[in-house]
This record gives C-alpha cells, structure tokens and sequence, in this order.
C-alpha cells in the first residue's frame, strides 16, 4: 500500500469513519510517518476529523508497538533463540532493560531505525510489558502529536499555495523527512564506531 493507495482508501471511505479510522490504522503498520503526514492533509483539506485522525494514528502506532514487543516475546520462548542467546547473558540484559524501559523506548521512538530491535529486545528480554506499554503510548503522544500538527500547518500553507500540487508538496516533504531519518542513523552509527 503506497500513500496515494492509503489516499485513495480515506476517499472511498467517504464520510464513514470507521472505514476511515481502518485506512489510517493500516496505513501505520506500512509507514508510519506517511499515514500520519497523509491524516494531517485530509484533516487540512476538511476530508477527516482531527479527533478522528488523532485517535486512529495513535492506536495503530501503539498496535504495531506492541506487536513488535510481541514477536520479540515470542521469540524469546523458542529453543533456537535461547540457544542464541546462553541464559546469563540473558539474565544480565533482562536486569538491565528492566530498569531503563521507559528510557529505551523514548530514544528508539525519536532515533530512526532503531524502533524494531530495541522493541523486539524489549520483548524477547521480556521488559515488563505494562512499562513498555505506558513508555510506548507517551513516546507516540509526543512525536506523532508533534509531526502531526506541523504536517497539519504545513497542509493548509501548501492547499493555500500549491492547491492540487499539495500532493507534490506532501511527497518532497516525507522524502526529505525519511533522508533526514536516514541521515541521522548513518550520522548515529559512524559516531558509535568512532567512539572508542
């Protein structure tokens, strides 16, 4: 599912919001970031209730949140992976994360590409999941609240300026967020390696 596809479902869904809050939902568990810059757009263009889009972005974050916490866990169960892993190294990261959920989940939530292995480690260390939980639904409050409105602001600049170019605008701006993510990892890993 592209945006324009995730676009294209908010449209047929016309005025009935369950099938509006169902794209949007999905739409978090194929890109996040697209799903809610689309949502703040069909907010600005008057297609979608702000109350709606909200509500619907911050339930499929925190699914998919928890769903990568649950592969982890799952993971964790099996024979092949507690080989992987001996049971003392195990036990040691287990006391580690225990203590540092609610920060490793803000860190992983605002640094890109590091959402899926610290959620599934989380999981599969079996992180105290009511911690996980709570960390994981503060973490999208901020960061999607925050990306929403200024993609809600950018909408209106760019329906007012662009008009059926706004599409355009949208597509230059989540290209240059997803290069400025990747930018930011490279930029994070090449300073870890450097770092003796």
């Amino acid at each position: 599912m592209t945006l324009i596809s995730l676009a294209g479902l908010l449209a047929a869904a016309g005025g009935n919001k369950l099938l509006q809050a169902s794209a949007v939902i999905a739409g978090t568990f194929i890109l996040e970031d697209a799903a809610t810059l689309l949502a703040a757009m069909q907010v600005a263009s008057g297609a979608l209730s702000l109350p709606l889009a909200l509500g619907s972005l911050y339930a499929g974050i925190v699914l998919g949140d928890l769903g990568l916490y649950g592969l982890g866990w799952l993971s964790g169960k099996h024979e092949w992976a507690k080989r992987l892993v001996p049971a003392q190294r195990r036990d040691l990261g287990q006391r580690w994360v225990k203590q540092r959920v609610f920060p490793l989940v803000m860190v992983s939530r605002f640094v890109p590409g590091l959402r899926l292995p610290t959620y599934t480690t989380l999981g599969f260390l079996h992180a105290p999941l009511v911690q996980f939980a709570l960390a994981a639904i503060a973490a999208t409050l901020i960061w999607t609240s925050g990306l929403f409105f200024v993609s809600l602001h950018l909408g209106v600049l760019m329906m007012h300026y662009l008009g059926l170019w706004r599409w355009a605008g949208l597509a230059v701006f989540l290209l240059i967020i997803i290069t400025v993510g990747r930018l930011a990892t490279r930029l994070y890993y090449i300073k870890r390696r450097d770092t003796p």
